[in-house]
């Protein structure tokens, strides 16, 4: 099969697992806050799950990267999204006895779906060309939308569903989860031939040499533009998970639905993914930094229109939400596209799993953080501390000497 014929193929599988995938994580959000929340009658521990979440993330990001070195791509996806199955049903388990340890365990589970997910992204660029890096990828990202708007607006039917099985409302997005997480796995082994990483190391003639992660480390130190790329990917994730998780618990103050919750949830994923495509022609366009930096702008933005919103407008909190994800989007496209062509093809998988690392460690420490803030602070507080990486990376970009293809 022609390389272009085989890169379409690849973008349109990893496309659809990212459907299903969006399906399963993003509905499972609100629900997990919410459920620890009432597992522990604190507010201030409602951040846990999905800090346990994004430890899973950053737990599976370099096991998966060492199965993609090892066994391709289609192995690496397949055992995360497995891992987030299991996970599923462990988070079930725990929110119907009111088992914090199984929920949490189940939220660590359910985030190695998430880490396969973020790879993904990844895989699409394993036989793109320099020209169109970020389209490619971009357009995986944009998978995630149509199943990552809809996730959240499941959680009332979800729990209808849940209810017949006499069990909580909040573990509903749980059944779901596990549902299609099960379907991307099917997916992702039936269509993922040939594999695109194992492909490219062919034609390339690397067989026996592979980057290790302290050697990826190593080499992202001593290379200013992937440890830019890095910085910016993380910095856009600790600030997004810090107020996108909070923002559930912030509404609740004032008993809003959670059919409400729901649909500002939707419109965050919204801005997260829907013009994903565009955010990756203009990073080929304008270049990886700038579009980093209008990144950065946006987010700053957000985090202004949120933190001055009452607990009950709906309407504000979810344009600040909006661009709160759009913000994300562009540092996290533009930075993974920019990182990708900074490192060799050896490196590629080590490099793409410390980056994975890297951003679920910051989000998991936002996370945690965000819980304490909200505990003693206000949202508003919140999304001032939130807006500071951003701040600090956008003066960084600046005085930054980076020549940008």
């Amino acid at each position: 099969m022609h390389n272009t014929q085989l890169q379409r193929r690849v973008v349109r599988t990893l496309a659809s697992a990212q459907v299903l995938n969006g399906v399963g994580v993003a509905g499972t959000v609100a629900a997990g806050s919410l459920l620890v929340s009432t597992i522990t009658d604190s507010e201030t521990l409602a951040g846990l799950a999905q800090t346990s979440a994004v430890l899973g993330a950053a737990a599976l990001a370099l096991p998966l990267a060492r199965l993609t070195a090892r066994g391709g791509r289609r192995l690496a996806l397949s055992v995360g999204y497995i891992c987030g199955v299991i996970g599923s049903i462990f988070a079930i388990l725990g929110g119907a006895h009111r088992n914090l340890f199984f929920m949490l365990l189940g939220t660590f589970l359910v985030g190695a779906a998430s880490a396969a997910g973020y790879q993904a992204r990844f895989a699409a660029v394993d036989l793109a060309t320099n020209e169109t890096r970020a389209k490619q990828l971009s357009f995986v990202v944009w998978g995630s939308t149509i199943g990552a708007v809809a996730g959240p607006n499941l959680m009332d039917p979800a729990g209808n569903l849940a209810e017949l099985f006499n069990l909580p409302r909040l573990v509903g997005p749980y059944f779901i989860s596990a549902t299609s997480l099960l379907f991307a796995t099917i997916v992702i082994q039936i269509f993922l031939r040939p594999d695109p990483y194992l492909t490219a190391e062919k034609a390339a003639h690397v067989v026996q040499h592979k980057g290790s992660t302290k050697a990826a480390l190593a080499h992202i130190r001593s290379n200013p533009k992937a440890l830019f790329a890095i910085s910016a990917i993380a910095i856009g994730h600790v600030a997004m998970v810090s107020v996108m998780v909070m923002t559930p618990i912030h509404m609740k103050h004032v008993d809003v639905s959670l059919r409400i919750i729901g649909i500002v949830i939707s419109v965050h994923v919204l801005g997260m993914y829907a013009f994903s495509p565009i955010v990756g022609a203009l990073s080929d366009r304008l270049g990886r930094v700038r579009v980093i930096q209008i990144g950065l702008v946006i987010l700053l933005s957000s985090t202004v229109v949120a933190g001055t919103a009452a607990a009950g407008d709906a309407v504000k909190l979810g344009i600040g939400l909006f661009l709160l994800g759009l913000g994300w989007s562009c540092t996290l496209i533009a930075g993974s596209a920019f990182l990708s062509e900074s490192v060799s093809l050896e490196m590629r998988p080590a490099s793409q799993g410390a980056s994975d690392l890297v951003m679920n460690l910051a989000g998991a420490g936002g996370g945690a953080l965000a819980g304490v803030i909200i505990g003693t602070l206000t949202y508003g507080w919140l999304c001032f501390f939130a807006a500071i990486p951003a701040i600090i990376l956008g003066v960084y970009s600046k005085k930054l000497v980076l020549v940008d293809n």
